[in-house]
């Protein structure tokens, strides 16, 4: 069969009867969207937080400071990322327990250094020169050395509050003798032997302190090598106790209010001439709006300051049992907090945790909230948020928090009645017009996060949400 591609060409060229569709949309009003943007998201974190007017843009939070001497226990003090050892607790440390000096204490904590580490990273080599102590401020490391026969062999697991390498402050010729790895990624923080000798050499009460530690017997110990514990049985005589003391925080946490900014610009031609049927200023603002809130929501979960990841209390973070998201790591989750309000997790990892639940043949209900239905566990509903990280090993977090101060919750921090505010904390200023006939608009938010008490916000960490087979 073949086809006259001659007479499909003498139709083309044929005179038209009627006006062409494309001629006529020349003349047509068309019908056309306004401005659409696919960073959009649901942004339910800021959403859920109830939003505290902080005037004069700071905002302090008064704690009491809580810690336990006697405990045997290191304990620390978070500031957004940063971490300090309370100066109290060094007297946890065989080498400093019983003294009291806190002036010399705290120049000891000031010298801590704080390292974060990364899960599997060799932290100290078997046979090489000790020259610090390490307190553990979060994570799990394995200590392990070299058995009779050559083979590995596990010497030890330590987590939150423990120390190691203490002999290492007084001896010079100190070794390791066990190689210490990052199980989970953490933050330990070092005191080195230089910094160690600097104060003492300077605080003449350490110094017989010091004195007295070294030429005491060793002490005694028990069959597994551990150092005996005196103790009393019966009720004929008392027991000392671990004593705890409880003061106001001196220096109390104060957060003050993050800004995102961006300069708005407008050609005056575009401004005058094009503006129906929309208004290209307004669109160009609503759009810049949407931009500046997706911003502000992700600094309020990764901000090393303020963020909500960042300020987790170490004692709050937990790991999951397995790996990928599971209902009773959900559940260990909200027994350590009451009046849980809201789990935050990512997509993915909302995913991950409906293939749990499924593994398991269990369906989570839903809750209404703000009139849309969303998946809950506990009754507690569970919301996606996209700016919690995924790590390149296919691992992210899971937030629970309570919300409120009156809750002693997590709150969120901003200021309204500002000059020119278009919502509450956003504020768009008028900066004028350039030779180049641009108009410019300084538009800012004003923001920030508070966590009133540590157990107000949780974390489960290193989830698994790759799928996994079987």
């Amino acid at each position: 069969m073949t086809v006259d591609t001659g007479a499909e060409e003498r139709l083309d060229s044929a005179p038209r009867s009627s006006l062409s569709t494309a001629a006529a949309r020349n003349l047509a009003t068309t019908s056309k969207s306004a401005p659409q943007m696919q960073e959009i998201t649901s942004r339910w974190l800021l959403r859920t937080l109830p939003w505290v007017e902080t005037k004069g843009g700071v905002y302090r939070v008064n704690r009491r400071l809580s810690y336990t001497v006697g405990d045997g226990r290191v304990e620390f003090v978070q500031d957004g990322a940063d971490v300090r050892v309370i100066p109290r607790e060094l007297g946890e440390l065989a080498v400093l327990h019983g003294f009291d000096d806190e002036e010399v204490l705290t120049a000891l904590a000031d010298r801590c250094v704080q390292r974060d580490f990364r899960a599997g990273e060799t932290l100290v080599e078997r046979g090489t020169p000790a020259e610090q102590i390490h307190l553990i401020a979060h994570g799990r490391i394995n200590q392990t050395s070299v058995g009779k026969y050559g083979d590995e062999t596990a010497v030890a697991v330590l987590a939150d509050g423990d120390q190691f390498g203490e002999n290492a402050l007084l001896d010079a010729d100190a070794r390791w003798d066990y190689t210490a790895t990052a199980e989970t990624a953490g933050t330990l923080l070092t005191l080195d032997r230089a910094d160690f000798a600097a104060v003492v050499s300077a605080a003449p009460g350490l110094r017989a302190h010091v004195r007295r530690f070294s030429s005491l017997p060793l002490q005694r110990q028990n069959r597994h090598g551990e150092a005996e514990i005196a103790m009393s049985a019966g009720h004929t005589g008392e027991a000392e106790l671990p004593g705890a003391f409880v003061d106001y925080e001196l220096k109390p946490r104060e957060y003050e209010l993050s800004v995102a900014q961006t300069v708005l610009k407008v050609h005056t031609r575009v401004a005058d001439l094009y503006n129906g049927p929309m208004n290209q200023t307004e669109e160009q603002l609503r759009l810049t709006v949407e931009a500046l809130r997706e911003r502000q929501e992700y600094e309020l979960i990764n901000n090393r300051e303020f963020g909500l990841l960042h300020n987790a209390d170490f004692k709050q973070r937990i790991q999951p049992h397995s790996g990928p998201p599971t209902p009773d790591d959900l559940d260990e989750l909200l027994c350590r907090r009451r009046g849980s309000k809201v789990f935050l997790a990512h997509p993915k990892t909302i995913a991950a945790i409906g293939r749990e639940f499924n593994r398991r043949g269990l369906y989570p209900d839903h809750v209404d909230l703000g009139g849309q239905q969303v998946p809950a566990w506990r009754g507690v509903p569970i919301l996606p948020c996209g700016k919690i990280p995924i790590t390149k090993e296919k691992t992210s977090s899971i937030l629970v928090m309570r919300t409120g101060e009156d809750n002693q919750g997590v709150i969120g921090l901003r200021q309204t009645g500002l000059p020119d505010e278009l919502e509450p904390g956003l504020s768009v200023r008028f900066m004028g017009i350039d030779e180049k006939s641009i108009i410019s608009y300084l538009v800012s938010t004003y923001y920030s996060a508070a966590i009133l008490v540590p157990d107000a916000l949780g974390v489960l960490e290193n989830v698994q949400i790759a799928g996994r087979h079987g």
